[in-house]
C-alpha cells in the first residue's frame, strides 16, 4: 500500500474518540471556560445577578407562590438594569438554565425584554434546558466545577430561593469564597423565603456552637417579597466599589 492509499489519523482536535477520553479531559475542562469567555465578550456581557433556586418548584405545587415571585424579581431587575444609563454596568439574569425557580427567573428577565444567562449542566434527571434562555446565552456544562466557576465570576449578586442540595451547595460556595476572602469584592446574597431558611438552617445554632462568626450572618440577608428583594438587591450594589474586570481578576491566590 503506498503513503497516499494508506488511512489517515484525523487532526487532534477533531478526532472524538481523543475528546471524550480521560486524556483529553484538560481540553474538555478549558473549553468550558473559553466557549463562554468568548459568548460573553461578544455579547458585552460582565456582571450578572444570579438566581439559585429548586428545578422541582412549579406554579401550581405547593411551593407555587415562590415560582411566580422568582419571575417577578427577575422581571423588576431587567426592567431596572435596562433603564440605567447607557455607559452604566448591565445586570443581566443568570440561572443554572433548568426548571423550576431557574425557569421563572429567566422567564421573568424575557417578559422585560431582557437577555438572560442559562448554565445548563448535563444531568439523568430533571435538568433540560429552559425555553426562556437567550439562544446566544444559553451553555451545556460537563463539570460542575467549571459551571460554579461562571456563576461567581460575573456575579454582582445572588438571590437565593428555596432549594435542594443543588442550592445549598451554589449558596455555600459563594459564602465560602467571601468568608475566605478567596472573592475581595463583595457579593450581596438575598436569602428569598425567610420562614423557608430559617427552618432548613439554623445559622443561630452555628454561631452559637462556634462554627461560624456572628459577623459571618451579615454575609447574606432576607427578603420575602419582590419589591423589597430588589431594593435590597439595588442597596448590595450600590455599596460595593465598581470595578473594571470580573471578581476573580482581583482574587487572593489564582483560581487555577
Amino acid at each position: 500500500m503506498s503513503a497516499a492509499d494508506r488511512p489517515r489519523n484525523p487532526l487532534a482536535y477533531k478526532n472524538e474518540d481523543f475528546l471524550d477520553s480521560d486524556d483529553a479531559r484538560p481540553l474538555r475542562i478549558m473549553a468550558e471556560y473559553m466557549q463562554p469567555l468568548q459568548a460573553f465578550h461578544r455579547q458585552h456581557i460582565s456582571d450578572t445577578i444570579v438566581f439559585f433556586g429548586s428545578a422541582r418548584i412549579t406554579p401550581d405545587g405547593p411551593l407555587g407562590r415562590y415560582y411566580d415571585e422568582a419571575r417577578e424579581l427577575a422581571r423588576l431587575v431587567t426592567v431596572w438594569s435596562k433603564g440605567l444609563p447607557s455607559h452604566s454596568k448591565r445586570y443581566v439574569v443568570c440561572t443554572g438554565g433548568g426548571p423550576g425557580i431557574m425557569e421563572a427567573a429567566n422567564r421573568g428577565a424575557s417578559d422585560a425584554a431582557g437577555r438572560t444567562i442559562g448554565l445548563n449542566i448535563g444531568l439523568p434527571l430533571e435538568q433540560q434546558p429552559n425555553q426562556y434562555i437567550t439562544r446566544e446565552l444559553s451553555f451545556e456544562f460537563r463539570y460542575f466545577f467549571m459551571r460554579k466557576l461562571w456563576f461567581a465570576h460575573m456575579a454582582r449578586a445572588l438571590v437565593v430561593f428555596p432549594g435542594g442540595f443543588g442550592t445549598m451547595d451554589e449558596l455555600f460556595e459563594i459564602l465560602t469564597l467571601t468568608q475566605t476572602k478567596k472573592i475581595e469584592r463583595r457579593i450581596p446574597v438575598l436569602l428569598y423565603g425567610t420562614a423557608y431558611w430559617n427552618e432548613v438552617i439554623d445559622f443561630e445554632a452555628m454561631v452559637r456552637h462556634g462554627t461560624i462568626s456572628r459577623e459571618d450572618l451579615a454575609l447574606f440577608r432576607f427578603a420575602d417579597d419582590p419589591a423589597t428583594a430588589l431594593a435590597l438587591l439595588q442597596q448590595g450594589i450600590a455599596a460595593v466599589p465598581e470595578e473594571a474586570e470580573p471578581a476573580f481578576a482581583h482574587s487572593r491566590q489564582p483560581l487555577f
